[in-house]
């Protein structure tokens, strides 16, 4: 490492201000501080000094995501397994995970982080961590087998127009990776619904036939495809049948997008999350509040089979759990007050539930539920604030009468 140091501080003069690659100076400065912490000096004013910086805290973003990586790769290879009637080994299933996944993971960082360097060198400013998280979400919250060139159009559009042009890292108004699988429901949305986009290689199958399929096989009998979600139309029966019971949804053993199918590998980063105090747990736990209120009302009516599914269920179907943990916690695109963060989580889970149940056509509500909320966040704090100035003043001014 200390051959490393010497070699960056050699080359650092071409790369200031002034040097021959001093255009260069944004790019350069990412590398050097990915590697070491700045050594950065403010020269006046008064400052709080903490050892976590942007780029800690969303280090330890993506060690929570672990978890749900780790997984949603097994689980990948387990479904396309399950699919096709093979009888593999836990290794040939990670394998085959990992071949589906990693291509994801490489589009999304190539892409994001050349339009983070290049906008950095456009306005001359240094290029933020904050992309880290961003590039690992977006593979987690998408069906494994969307085409890559899909996801490259969807990414530049997520981190261009959602992020960029608000002012970049800090500045954005809605989730970046939200955006990234809003542009690709909307744009392609034969990949992004339906009951052969959850599974590695049955959309292919479907187009190819068994020319495609592991040894000649084609599709298991038994093979549905479908998520819990579409089997929670016909009711509790209907995920009965389908094998989705409540155990297996929170193991995450179902369909579903690479990273959110397990509630026991969100619930690890969850706790990484709210120990460190990079996520609000008063946002996680309002949310979760919100769908349990409107799924207990869903079932006292009762008029639909899907009212009739107990309102727990909904908890660990779907993208529930990864939005409330991954995503509603957001904290540049939440709600910053603290009675703000009950308020803003409690719409997210009651709005997502509310889509879910009373809207067939689109039976995942958590995507849209939190880009509205990140909308009306700001919203919220203002009149939040406003509320407690409120108060304040009829304090002082009862206090004032008194004396």
């Amino acid at each position: 490492m200390d051959i490393m140091r010497k070699f960056i501080d050699k080359i650092k003069p071409s790369f200031e201000k002034g040097g021959k690659l001093g255009f260069l100076h944004s790019t350069f400065e990412a590398f050097e501080s990915f590697l070491y912490v700045p050594d950065t000096v403010t020269r006046k004013g008064s400052h709080v000094r903490d050892c976590v910086d942007l780029k800690r805290i969303m280090i330890i973003v993506v060690v929570a995501l672990i978890p749900s990586l780790l997984f949603g790769i097994w689980n990948t290879g387990y479904q396309h397994s399950t699919a096709f009637g093979l009888d593999w080994g836990f290794w040939q299933m990670v394998w085959y995970g990992i071949v589906k996944v990693i291509p994801l993971y490489l589009v999304s960082y190539i892409v994001g982080l050349a339009i983070e360097f290049i906008s950095a060198q456009i306005k001359g400013h240094e290029v933020n961590e904050g992309y880290l998280v961003s590039g690992m979400l977006i593979p987690l919250i998408i069906p494994v087998d969307v085409p890559l060139w899909m996801l490259a159009i969807a990414v530049a559009f997520a981190v261009i127009i959602g992020k960029e042009v608000f002012g970049g890292t800090g500045m954005n108004i809605w989730n970046p990776a939200l955006l990234c699988r809003a542009f690709l429901f909307f744009s392609y949305p034969s990949k992004m619904s339906g009951d052969t986009v959850w599974t590695g290689g049955v959309s292919r199958y479907m187009a190819e036939g068994t020319a495609y399929a592991t040894n000649g096989s084609g599709l298991a009998d038994s093979f549905s495809g479908a998520t819990p979600l579409v089997h929670a139309a016909e009711g509790l029966d209907g995920l009965n049948a389908a094998g989705d019971s409540f155990w297996n949804m929170f193991a995450g053993i179902i369909p579903g997008a690479v990273g959110e199918t397990s509630v026991i590998a969100i619930l690890i980063g969850a706790v990484i999350l709210i120990w460190t105090g990079v996520a609000s747990w008063k946002i996680m736990l309002s949310s979760i509040i919100g769908a349990m209120c409107v799924g207990l009302l869903g079932n006292a009516f009762g008029a639909t089979p899907e009212m009739t599914v107990p309102a727990y269920y909904q908890l660990v179907m779907g993208g529930f759990m990864f939005g409330t943990v991954f995503m509603a916690t957001d904290p540049v695109t939440s709600a910053q007050t603290e009675t703000g963060k009950w308020i803003y989580g409690f719409l997210v889970g009651a709005l997502t539930i509310t889509v879910r149940l009373f809207n067939p056509g689109y039976v995942e509500g958590m995507m849209l539920a939190i880009l509205l909320m990140n909308t009306f966040a700001p919203l919220i704090d203002h009149y939040v604030i406003s509320a407690s100035i409120s108060r304040r003043a009829k304090r002082i001014s009862k206090k004032m009468k008194i004396a």
